[in-house]
């Protein structure tokens, strides 16, 4: 957000859990549980003498985000111990990174524009709090879970930005399998930071940060609040004196304390992890070019390549590259009515020139039938796998290319194959879906239905073409919608002209 004399300055720091067997330094799983310290060690207790060992897993997985995001791995990184008192860390220290982080550097690529990062490192998870009225409770299952926090650079202009930013880092981390990345879980969370300054000044002035941002919407609402508060402020005479962090309550942000600085956590090595660098990645038989190799398209270059190839749009495009799994059920799709249309004796010219020439009226059939039918019974059932296999779909997209079934059929053929999980094939013998197609049959209809209605058929012949329309949804309740409506019009223009 652009404010008529000031400019917004944002910085995000978000802590994304991994998705690994283990804990980072001990042998406890990694698993949501509703049992309250169920998967607890001495280790991640933080109970005295105990040694942590540094989880393979995590380092691989971090990697990954790092090379995805083209960063700069670190030549050498250690862990540091970040030194603060509060219930939820029983050590009374943090292992994080800090001086030399794992990752340096990145971009994200948004359609607003790119975000650079500072950093990317590593750290474990704290025991989370449950408030009561006199008390508090505590959980140690999230304590020891391994985090990447990723740090932007402060050059993110407005909530929107903020927000779109976030969205596509999280296809990113689903794409790259390291997490399921689900705010709402707490999977992934936001810190935001921001301050505002007069336009022209290079000065960075106090921030406020804001605490456990657990939504996208939740992100974009408290920094256009932040925004609008401080811009007061400034218009007041009375800027941010200093760092404050302030939580979220759904309507406006809250002061919960003054921020702490670098010098407050008392950074120093941890003395019980060995220091990291490309040497130790290859004892651990991890291999960068092997990763880097192994990296899947992402959701930008998913998108891109979906445009040029297919002829898809931007919207379309950014619609069905959203999961990893959906891009690859549109792909198999379009791979078998590839297959169908090269394997067809009517049509003539190289693989290549047969798909080109006709894939504009599949993808057009493929487009309406997915995003406007078999993704809205997704949606609704909240269903996470198609139920709709590939074949299927491409088979029944086929049909409708071949006019073998009427359009306003294809809804209830589509939701039948969805419920029961059969073959078009099936679902058409089993359940009586079955076109007129016999035109004799269709015309006695059509006589039929032009003799109840000489009134209209009157208004027809004076030049009102437009109540033919009634006609044929007459005859189309006849046939009880297994007709097809166009050539149902067709062949009602015949008869009234003969």
């Amino acid at each position: 957000m652009m404010t008529k004399n000031y400019e917004t300055i944002i910085g995000l720091e978000i802590h994304l859990e991994l998705k690994t067997k283990s804990k980072f330094f001990c042998n406890c799983p990694n698993q949501e549980t509703d049992k309250p310290n169920l998967n607890i060690c001495p280790i991640c207790m933080g109970h005295p003498g105990v040694l942590p060992v540094l989880n393979r897993e995590v380092i691989i997985k971090a990697l990954k985000l790092g090379l995805a995001l083209n960063g700069e791995i670190a030549e050498n990184c250690c862990f540091d111990r970040k030194n603060y008192f509060y219930p939820d860390l029983p050590k009374g220290y943090q292992i994080s990174q800090y001086q030399l982080p794992l990752i340096k550097g990145g971009i994200v690529e948004t359609d607003s524009g790119l975000v650079h990062l500072e950093r990317i490192h590593l750290e474990e998870d704290t025991a989370k709090l449950f408030h009561q009225k006199e008390s508090t409770l505590i959980d140690f299952n999230r304590a020891g879970i391994p985090l990447v926090e990723i740090v932007t650079n402060p050059e993110i202009k407005n909530a929107i930005h903020a927000k779109i930013f976030l969205e596509e880092l999280q296809k990113i981390i689903r794409y790259l399998e390291i997490s399921d990345a689900d705010m709402e879980k707490g999977q992934l969370r936001c810190d935001a930071n921001i301050s505002l300054r007069p336009k022209g000044d290079k000065k960075l002035y106090p921030k406020t940060e804001i605490k456990n941002l657990n939504s996208f919407k939740a992100v974009e609402k408290a920094l256009s609040y932040e925004i609008n508060r401080q811009r007061k402020l400034w218009e007041k005479g009375n800027p941010p004196k200093y760092q404050i962090t302030s939580g979220w309550d759904g309507y406006k942000t809250v002061e919960q304390r003054s921020k702490e600085g670098e010098k407050d956590y008392r950074y120093f090595p941890e003395p019980d992890l060995p220091p990291l660098d490309k040497k130790t990645f290859k004892e651990q038989g991890i291999n960068l070019e092997f990763l880097k190799k192994g990296l899947p398209e992402l959701p930008t270059e998913k998108r891109k390549r979906f445009i040029e190839e297919y002829g898809f749009g931007n919207s379309e495009a950014e619609l069905l590259t959203e999961t990893k799994k959906r891009a690859a059920y549109v792909e198999k799709v379009i791979s078998e009515l590839r297959a169908w249309l090269i394997s067809l004796e009517t049509v003539e010219g190289s693989e290549q020139e047969i798909w080109q020439n006709n894939k504009g009226k599949f993808i057009k059939l493929l487009l309406k039938w997915l995003i406007n039918n078999l993704l809205v019974l997704q949606k609704k059932n909240q269903e996470i796998d198609f139920k709709v296999t590939p074949e299927n779909f491409a088979e029944f997209i086929i049909l409708m290319y071949e006019k073998k079934l009427a359009n306003n059929l294809g809804q209830q053929v589509l939701n039948k194959m969805y419920v029961t999980e059969k073959d078009v094939d099936r679902v058409l013998k089993e359940y009586d879906f079955k076109t007129v197609e016999d035109k004799l049959e269709l015309g006695e209809i059509i006589l039929k239905v032009i003799e109840d209605n000489p009134e209209i058929v009157k208004k027809i012949k004076k030049g009102k073409s437009n109540v033919i329309k009634y006609l044929v949804g007459q005859v189309m309740k006849k046939t009880q919608g297994r007709a097809e409506p166009n050539i149902v019009q067709e062949l009602i223009e015949k008869e009234l002209k003969s």
